[in-house]
């Protein structure tokens, strides 16, 4: 083998190695992105109020204006999640920059304990910039145990800028919507009615279980 060739076999080596190498950086870095994407997501809706994502403040409205808005209260359970949720009350009316506490109660109904986790929007969705929760139980993990019965307080106020907003001068009612799924992991279990003065378990695919 001449030196010419052995020198065009090593520019190739190097050639390939480094074609290599930018390859696995690209999936790896892919693989960063993945993962980063969620929190990214959500912190870019946080910010922005994107899809109905309300704020979150550390500190009451130090204004309150003489103008009153309606804020009703949605209530969801999704993928099995055995668990009665609902608002205590549906709706309230505040004067925009006022705080205000309200409460969700959520009761799990099967006999072993289960676990949730809720995720939240509002309507309309430009609103979503505009609400500040001080206090709330999005994206925390729930345990409750059989027939236990939890109290879930919200903490809330209407910035008083969204006057400012043209697309919401019309605007007289807010909906905040908390929807509680499973937690990952779990296959729940929902309880049916009963059948002859016999409760019967169904599993999260719609068949009877004993």
């Amino acid at each position: 083998m001449t030196d010419d060739t052995k020198a065009v076999d090593l520019k190739k080596q190097s050639s390939n190695r480094m074609v290599a190498g930018m390859c696995v950086a690209f999936v790896g870095g892919m693989v960063g992105m993945a993962y980063a994407a969620v929190p990214l997501y959500a912190m870019f809706c946080q910010i922005t109020g994107y899809g109905g994502t309300t704020q979150r403040v550390e500190q009451y409205s130090d204004k309150i204006l003489d103008r009153e808005i309606t804020v009703r209260f949605d209530a969801n359970v999704s993928g099995g999640l055995p668990w009665d949720f609902q608002p205590v009350a549906r709706d309230v009316q505040i004067k925009i920059g006022e705080t205000k506490q309200i409460h969700y109660t959520a009761k799990n109904v099967f006999d072993t304990p289960t676990q949730g986790r809720a995720t939240f929007n509002v309507t309309p969705e430009i609103a979503g910039a505009y609400f500040n929760k001080v206090e709330c139980f999005c994206f925390t993990d729930t345990t409750l145990k059989p027939g236990e019965t939890l109290d879930m307080p919200v903490v809330f106020f209407v910035d008083p800028e969204i006057v400012n907003v043209p697309e919401m001068k019309d605007v007289k009612t807010i909906t905040l919507s908390y929807t509680f799924f499973p937690i990952a992991g779990e296959k729940p279990v929902a309880v049916a009615p009963k059948v002859d003065g016999e409760a019967k378990n169904v599993n999260s695919d719609g068949k009877a279980g004993g």
